[in-house]
């Protein structure tokens, strides 16, 4: 490739709309897995009220429901555009009024206005996969996603570093607010760029949009290997996704103040797992697909265990820093890894269905599973009536991150299935007839 060629791969108009579209894309998702938490537990609500409320993220789970909708049906701006700037619209009206309610008083409101931010950053969600893969070239693929994953993550800053410090000085509806006005710039990008020329004709019928993209994935799979594939999506990133799941807590638990959090910990933790994701990608040119879903999945299995280390280890700074710039870097390359594996799943021909369909699995954890990580953490009673009642004597914090490291487990076991160690060229020349 010559200078003149990278440099037009690398700063070119498309590449720089994915930085645009990833920040947008992962700042209500932050806000709801970072800044909520934080918000509750500054408010005095309990860890296993504030488990479940990973509930509320159920959107991003079966998103895929919906999908097709966006698929089949756009407005004035376009099928993708239009979209994104009705979500955009909602989330810039919706964020603010968390600063209308008091976390323990408002405690059976709460959830639902969270439920109702999750389901306009899902669908926001939806519309800008779609876009991304219509506007990028196809040699442009991996930089274009890289880019905006990475984009995606340097969003956490606002609810996860700048919000927190800002909690100390403001009260929390400024906050909420000043969160809130993030998302202006990602509704003018969508204003302002073009909706893609996609040869991609909109479905002709809903019922087209919705059956083709599940035949397809089946059909060129197979039962078995489809569920195979299915099952590593959801397990490959649950044991990170548990550990994470109450990290503002945790920290707040260990004696960090809102604004140590915002300062050190979210920043140590945020340029590891952005270089993590670089060199993952980087790496995986010579490694291969297969070969780097196994050491990366190793590598983010293990840096759990730091977390379980620093419960007794010395209060200080730079070990919460160095715990949590591991785990972010371990995290970093097992994502690069997983992202790469995903699109290499998704056919070119029904990419915004069967992307929705993958990525909604993939939320599955952060959001079921983590709900009840509460209950692990402190013990309870999981209560549904007369159908179910499970008493959890509870791990405590230690235990808790052991028992994550253990369940990154049966993700590595299902790589025997999908993507053995030497299957490099098997794998790629499975992705070229997709």
């Amino acid at each position: 490739m010559t200078t003149h060629s990278l440099r037009e791969s690398l700063f070119n108009r498309r590449i720089l709309i994915c930085v645009g579209t990833g920040f947008t894309s992962g700042l209500p998702l932050y806000l709801l897995v970072s800044l909520v938490p934080a918000w509750l537990r500054d408010g005095g609500v309990n860890l296993k009220s504030i488990g479940l409320m990973a509930l509320v993220q159920l959107p991003y789970i079966w998103k895929f429901l919906w999908a097709p909708l966006c698929d089949r049906f756009g407005f004035a701006l376009g099928r993708r555009r239009s979209w994104m700037a009705l979500t955009q619209l909602a989330l810039l009206a919706t964020i603010p009024a968390f600063g209308w309610f008091t976390p323990k008083p408002d405690l059976s409101v709460i959830p639902w206005l969270a439920l109702t931010v999750a389901f306009f950053s899902a669908s926001q969600d939806i519309a800008i996969d779609a876009y991304r893969r219509e506007i990028l070239r196809d040699e442009e693929m991996g930089l274009g996603n890289v880019v905006h994953v990475n984009a995606y993550k340097i969003a956490g800053l606002v609810p996860g570093s700048l919000s927190l410090i800002l909690a100390d000085y403001l009260p929390w509806s400024a906050v909420f607010w000043v969160t809130a006005l993030f998302m202006l710039p990602g509704l003018i990008l969508t204003l302002t760029v073009s909706e893609p020329d996609s040869s991609n004709r909109a479905p002709q019928t809903l019922r087209s949009a919705i059956v083709e993209p599940f035949r397809e994935f089946i059909g060129r799979n197979g039962w078995s290997s489809a569920l195979a594939v299915l099952a590593f999506i959801f397990f490959y990133k649950l044991g990170d996704s548990m550990a994470t799941a109450l990290s503002m807590p945790f920290y707040l638990d260990m004696g960090f103040s809102k604004a140590q959090i915002g300062l050190i910990a979210k920043n140590a933790g945020l340029w590891p797992n952005v270089i993590g994701g670089i060199l993952g990608g980087l790496w995986m040119v010579y490694l291969g697909i297969p070969r780097a879903l196994w050491i990366f999945g190793v590598l983010q299995a293990l840096v759990i265990l730091g977390f379980a280390w620093l419960v007794n280890a010395e209060h200080s700074l730079m070990n919460l820093a160095a715990i949590i710039g591991a785990e972010a870097f371990g995290v970093g390359l097992g994502t690069a890894a997983f992202v790469a594996f995903t699109a290499s799943t998704t056919h070119p021909a029904y990419t915004a269905t069967q992307f929705a369909l993958f990525s909604s699995l993939a939320a599955t954890p952060r959001t079921v599973v983590n709900a009840f990580t509460g209950f692990l953490v402190e013990g309870g009673d999981i209560n549904l009536g007369s159908i179910f009642h499970l008493h959890i004597a509870g791990f405590g914090w230690e235990r808790f991150f052991w028992f994550c490291f253990f369940a990154a487990i049966p993700g590595m076991i299902l790589l025997l299935k999908v993507a053995p160690w030497n299957s490099g060229d098997q794998f790629n020349k499975q992705r070229s007839r997709t």
